[in-house]
């Protein structure tokens, strides 16, 4: 999470309220001390809310960024600092009202006070709190030196400016917040727009690598399997005749595991068509007298990321390829589930099973090459065999995938 760009603002208005409290409070007990009276008593009691305030001022520190004088008001804050910031102001309020008793003076102080029941107290109590502060605050200077206009349009027009600037305060936080979502949601956007370009990139690297291969590679070992198949045939009793079978079977299967190489690199063959689409085509080449096959898609179908699409389907490929080649099974069965947090790939069939040595890793290329797949796009794999029933489950999650 960045720094929001209106946190110099709002700290400069903190930084503002707690000069303009201490000037305040100064002012207080200068006069307290001019005029004489119970001037001792005002500057220790003014010394004491001074303390109290700023002590209050450092709990956002112990509390959280949200706590008095620096968050949003009780109702966002736990209810452990809710009581402790109800029991700071109620104590500031207590001496204010001790020092209101004692000097006329002391009705300053109360333009502090609206700015912290504004800033801290929910809706209405803080509106409510500032206009019994402003008929105290009126109320205590008059009991002092009597009634007069500017005794009261002075705490009344004190706390109309305090609301004004309170209330643009409360603008500032809550376009500061939104501003704030926007960036992150920026920043999420563009690491998804990055992450798919590199997927991106990957795919036409490996696209262009299955296109190299096709056109060297596999090329020259059709060429040379042509040629000796044409050398067989023309010198049938050619002493070297076995041989000569031999180095063709070889290039034709190596001519194979080529062209499997290619169909690995290429992208997944949707051809604009959907994931089930694709699994029913898979399935479709797979069936066969002697293996029947299946596809169930459960749930509700959901548009994946290309590259999690494509790893489904080439993980399918495989799974099928070697149910076709080595279970000796009668049926298979693919199933593509949707459930509210995962999409899940399960290829079951009914053959001898997987040996031991292959699940342990020994010969376990095509599976590693599967798990490989599954774990590049943050997926899990499992595999359960025994005789008679094996399982491949392939599962990634919607929320990661979208």
């Amino acid at each position: 999470m960045h720094s929001s760009p209106l946190t110099p603002v709002v700290t400069t208005l903190r930084l503002g309220l707690h000069v303009l409290v201490t000037v305040l409070a100064v002012v207080v007990a200068v006069r307290a001390v001019v005029d004489g009276g119970h001037g001792a008593a005002v500057v220790a009691l003014t010394a004491v809310w001074l303390v109290v305030y700023f002590a209050g001022a450092e709990m956002p520190r112990r509390f959280g960024r949200r706590g008095p004088v620096g968050g949003r008001g009780l109702g966002t804050g736990s209810a452990a600092r809710s009581e402790v910031v109800w029991m700071w102001l109620g104590v500031l309020t207590v001496l204010w009202l001790v020092l209101l008793a004692l000097t006329p003076d002391a009705v300053y102080l109360a333009f502090g006070l609206f700015f912290l029941y504004l800033h801290l107290l929910p809706r209405p109590w803080n509106l409510l709190a500032v206009v019994l502060a402003t008929a105290v605050g009126v109320f205590g200077f008059a009991a002092h030196r009597g009634w007069s206009v500017g005794a009261v349009i002075g705490p009344v027009l004190g706390a109309a400016v305090a609301i004004g600037i309170g209330l643009g305060y409360q603008a500032l936080y809550r376009e500061a917040v939104e501003r704030e979502q926007l960036i992150d949601e920026l920043i999420s956007t563009r690491a998804v727009l990055a992450e798919q370009e590199r997927t991106a990139g990957k795919l036409a690297e490996r696209e262009r690598l299955a296109k190299e291969i096709h056109d060297t590679v596999a090329q020259g070992l059709s060429s040379i399997q042509l040629l000796l198949h044409a050398a067989e045939q023309a010198a049938p009793d050619y002493p070297a005749l076995e041989r000569i079978q031999l180095a063709r079977e070889t290039a034709a299967e190596d001519l194979a595991e080529t062209r499997r190489l290619i169909d690995e690199l290429s992208p997944a063959a949707l051809d604009g068509q959907s994931l089930a689409e694709a699994l029913e085509r898979i399935c479709g080449r797979a069936q066969s007298a002697t293996l029947a096959t299946q596809l169930l898609v459960e749930g509700e179908p959901e548009r994946l990321p290309m590259a999690v699409e494509a790893a489904l389907v080439r993980i399918a490929q495989s799974a099928v390829a070697n149910v076709v080649q080595h279970a000796e099974a009668g049926r298979m069965r693919v199933t593509l589930t949707y459930d509210d947090t995962d999409v899940h790939l399960d290829i079951v069939d009914d053959g001898i099973g997987i040996d031991p040595g292959v699940l342990r890793g020994s010969r376990a290329f095509g599976l590693a090459a599967m798990r490989s797949r599954v774990e590049q796009q943050g997926g899990a794999m499992s595999v359960e065999s025994e005789p008679g029933h094996t399982a491949v489950t392939v599962s990634f999650p919607l929320g990661a995938a979208s």
